[in-house]
């Protein structure tokens, strides 16, 4: 069966050119003229990739990608734009975007890129399939569950690894020997990819209730009616579609944990029921009549200010206070840099083991390069970046070539101030170019090597040396403009 790609831009000669190309290669194409459409067609039809332009009118391509998300679809998603400043293409793979691909682009460049998404997507799919653990319970949208860790503690292992989650290291130990049990709510904060899940693992493992379950669930990703659903379970008849009764979450985990991510999402009067439920520490499923006991803990995490959210009217005062029995402050990556190695390493070990691979790990150089980017999507960012390359690449020892040039821009102030200027060229320069900036500040990052800049380009070497000869370069050491200046 051909893989099925969604094809979205305003601009009919694009969307036509692209459905033609993609089509003659094999694959079943949809076109969409708009993001309104395109998620239409998501909420009826199954996508293989999503290949989307950045500006579109209404709905841009990363709402596209941020409802995907929020639908718990990982369908992976190839951005297009005219408009490739670093901010955005940085915005768009924080969110998850497999590629960001500049216009103009030839079509055998698009044609390399939705191969190389398709052949990662896939064999994603098969590392999940052969690690997925088996459940009694049909698997619901935006649900997750895990089997209990118990006293394996790999979670805890990690955190207590990582220099710059000490402080948090020794809040959950204190946790864990505390007699309050499952009573006691934890309330984790940090930006989007700082490992809160992580944090929440770390939690279920030196609970009381290790041995049981642990359950997940996304408070953003579900409409407010299916969330109490979810969460408390429904009697048959209680609603429309209630074909049979259905046992909630709260049921489900036993003595285990219940991490409700993205709480700051959660609509007003379900927070008011959730409330109840922590301070009686019982519930009722929907339109049922007999009182159930709560065992599990509840752990909740946010990207949210609550207080701000407190302020606003949007979340409440007493279930803020009511969470926060125990606070944890996940600081972002870039405040912690002296835990990279520690992640990478642990990232690595996990591919290899996955994938049957031998990959060893960053140097010393690469690593202090790594350590001076930002990381802005935290650790899931460098988490993708990692599995990206050890899927497409199955390297013997990670490189620099390997890694996005905008990832490597951080090592050097002058770089990263050239590469800024790149995701602001379109405004200031044509577009030939914000061209000859990207080939040689490639070359500069490869370090003159023109067939590794060739691949990262997606050109041939010939065509490098033609543009080079353009730019009135001397090839064997092309001159930057910032070289020129200081000349």
């Amino acid at each position: 069966m051909s893989s099925r790609i969604l094809i979205v831009d305003d601009e009919a000669t694009i969307r036509a050119s692209l459905v033609e190309s993609l089509t003659r290669e094999g694959y079943t194409i949809t076109a969409a003229e708009s993001g309104e459409e395109a998620l239409a067609k998501t909420h009826t039809q199954k996508f293989d990739l999503v290949v989307t332009d950045l500006k579109l009118p209404g709905v841009s391509g990363i709402e596209i990608l941020q409802a995907l998300r929020n639908q718990n679809n990982n369908t992976p998603v190839i951005m297009m734009t005219a408009y490739g400043d670093v901010d955005t293409a940085v915005s768009a793979m924080r969110l998850g975007a497999y590629d960001f691909i500049p216009k103009p682009f030839k079509l055998g460049t698009m044609k390399k890129q939705v191969r190389a998404a398709l052949k990662a997507t896939s064999v994603a799919d098969t590392l999940t399939a052969k690690s997925a653990p088996q459940t009694p319970r049909e698997p619901q949208a935006a649900v997750t569950t895990a089997p209990a860790a118990g006293l394996d503690g790999r979670y805890m292992r990690m955190i207590k690894a990582c220099p710059g989650l000490a402080p948090i290291a020794r809040i959950l130990e204190k946790v864990g020997s505390s007699r309050s049990g499952n009573d006691t709510s934890i309330l984790i904060q940090g930006e989007s990819g700082a490992g809160k899940e992580i944090i929440a693992r770390a939690v279920h493992e030196i609970s009381r209730g290790s041995r049981d379950r642990f359950l997940e669930i996304n408070c953003s990703a579900l409409p407010e009616t299916l969330l109490e659903s979810e969460l408390f379970g429904h009697e048959k008849g209680s609603f429309t579609d209630a074909k049979t009764r259905k046992e909630g979450l709260f049921e489900l985990a036993g003595e285990g944990t219940i991490f409700l991510d993205e709480i700051g999402e959660m609509g007003i009067l379900l927070q008011a029921r959730l409330l109840r439920v922590l301070e009686n520490r019982r519930f009722r499923r929907v339109g049922g009549k007999d009182d159930l006991e709560v065992k599990a803990r509840v752990v909740a995490a946010t990207n949210q200010k609550l207080q701000e959210a407190i302020e606003a009217g949007n979340f409440r005062n007493d279930l803020y206070y009511r969470l926060q029995v125990v606070e944890i402050d996940v600081p972002p990556l870039r405040e912690r840099p002296q835990d990279l190695e520690i992640l990478i390493n642990h990232f690595v070990r996990t591919s290899n083991e996955e994938m049957r691979l031998e990959t060893e790990p960053v140097d010393a150089k690469l690593l202090e390069m790594l350590q001076k980017y930002p990381w802005p999507g935290n650790v899931r960012e460098l988490r993708n970046v990692l599995k990206r390359i050890m899927i497409l690449e199955e390297p013997a020892r990670l490189q620099a070539e390997h890694f996005p040039p905008h990832i490597l821009a951080g090592h050097n102030p002058r770089h990263a101030s050239q590469h800024h200027a790149l995701g602001q060229a379109t405004g200031l320069m044509p577009l030939s170019e914000v061209e000859r900036l990207q080939i040689l500040y490639t070359l500069e990052m490869t370090d003159n090597n023109k067939s590794k800049a060739a691949r990262i380009l997606g050109i041939s070497r010939q065509t490098l040396r033609e543009k080079l000869r353009l730019y009135e370069q001397d090839s064997a050491e092309p001159e930057t403009r910032a070289d020129s200046a200081e000349a």
